[in-house]
């Protein structure tokens, strides 16, 4: 068993104090990048929801932008575990068959 010594760090400190932190133009960037790969992601869901709210209505979906691909199921663990099955590494995003395509509670 591996045993670990209590670390004080003082109030206002920052907890990992060799990670520098990110510039703003970083900052920035992940931002855009970010918002690139939802509005990709929404595009997909929007063009394929009028189809699949009629039978699919509250189920989860994820989506692979780069491919199209998307992964459909009544439980969220088992359309992440199909997405998974054929894209391990890539980024995906969930989202669910409603009005809103919101996952959980705002």
């Amino acid at each position: 068993m591996t045993q670990t010594t209590p670390r004080k760090v003082p109030r206002g400190k920052p907890l990992f104090s060799d990670r520098l932190p990110l510039s703003p133009e970083e900052r920035a960037r992940r931002k855009a990048q970010k918002e690139a790969f939802a509005s990709r992601c929404r595009e997909i869901f929007w063009r394929v929801y009028p189809d699949l709210v009629k039978e699919h209505y509250d189920w989860f979906i994820y989506i692979e932008p780069d491919s199209g691909d998307y992964f459909l199921d009544c439980d969220r663990d088992v359309a992440r575990q199909k997405a998974k099955q054929k894209y391990p590494r890539a980024l995906l995003m969930a989202m669910r068959v409603n009005e809103t395509g919101t996952v959980g509670k705002i």
